[in-house]
């Protein structure tokens, strides 16, 4: 079965950066897309970005395109977003999620999830 551990959240000031960190394990990493979603207060569940099973294919959500950045650790099954710039509206639960699927970049395609981690950017 697949388990997904998210580590690195926090309460941070607007500009501030965090990363968060997803480990895998369960199943060859190799076979699955890696998420990271949010879920706003008030708002539904969205994908934040993508790292694809294909090799260099990933995605971003619009409003944190140029302030985050995803790796891939296939040495260590392990994927990581780095969030800089953080804003006040970044505030929100983040969830690492895996699929089978090579795009990810909705929340349906997901099939397994962790169990979230908060973080809070105060202005």
């Amino acid at each position: 079965q697949v388990r997904l551990v998210e580590s690195g959240g926090g309460s941070v000031q607007a500009g501030a950066s965090l990363t968060l960190s997803c480990k895998f394990s369960g199943r060859p990493f190799e076979d699955y897309t890696i998420g990271w979603l949010r879920r706003a207060p008030g708002k539904e569940r969205d994908v934040v970005a993508s790292a694809s099973r294909v090799a260099d294919k990933f995605f971003f959500q619009d409003s944190v395109k140029g302030r985050f950045s995803i790796f891939r650790h296939n040495a260590n099954n392990t994927v990581d977003l780095q969030m800089n710039s953080l804003k006040p509206e970044d505030t929100a639960v983040y969830f690492c999620a895996a699929t089978r699927s090579i795009g990810g970049i909705t929340e349906y395609e997901y099939t397994y999830w962790g169990q979230g981690t908060q973080v809070t950017v105060s202005s």
